[in-house]
């Protein structure tokens, strides 16, 4: 993992944090506990804030940033799926961004709602909590059910589960 300063700004990580060998962090950008950046992800604060909550997962191949004056912010316990691209939006608690989703300037996730693979959720969008939303653009398919939430819940302890794992597989790595 590369942790860099940007103009005399550094990433605020919280001890619990695993930070997968690949990762890069730089400038304003503060992560809470027990959350989990996997391989390759590239999270950016050099030009407005990133702000992640606790028990967030930020799979691996994603990539996090920000336009002027509009920070990007994942709530406690948000999923974010690998290749997914999150651009100075706001993701509410609970919710799941999808494999190779792409969220836009000012669009809003609404908490434990869930943005399919591949959707493109457009600027200033505004995704109800609880909702499925599908496509290009993003358009609410239907409500969630309470199977979807329970597979929800399954994925977010699954990553906060690994990510313990893997930050103490890093530390005592196999010899080679």
């Amino acid at each position: 993992m590369l942790l860099l300063s940007f103009e005399n700004i550094k990433p605020n990580i919280h001890p619990t944090v695993f930070l997968a060998k690949g990762s890069v962090v730089s400038g304003d950008v503060e992560i809470g506990e027990d959350s989990s950046i996997w391989y390759n992800t590239v999270i950016r604060g050099d030009i407005a804030p990133t702000i992640i909550g606790k028990r967030v997962s930020v799979q691996d191949n994603s990539t996090l940033h920000q336009s002027p004056n509009n920070p990007l912010i994942l709530e406690d316990e948000v999923t974010v799926g690998h290749n997914a691209v999150l651009h100075s939006c706001i993701v509410r608690r609970g919710a799941l961004i999808g494999m190779g989703a792409i969220v836009l300037d000012r669009a809003e996730i609404g908490e434990e709602a869930m943005v399919a693979a591949g959707a493109l959720v457009p600027p200033g969008m505004k995704v109800p909590p609880r909702t499925l939303v599908v496509g290009n653009p993003a358009k609410v398919k239907r409500e969630l059910t309470e199977a979807d939430f329970k597979e929800l819940v399954r994925i977010r302890q699954s990553y906060v589960d690994k990510g313990k794992m893997y930050r103490k597989l890093e530390e005592s790595p196999l010899e080679r």
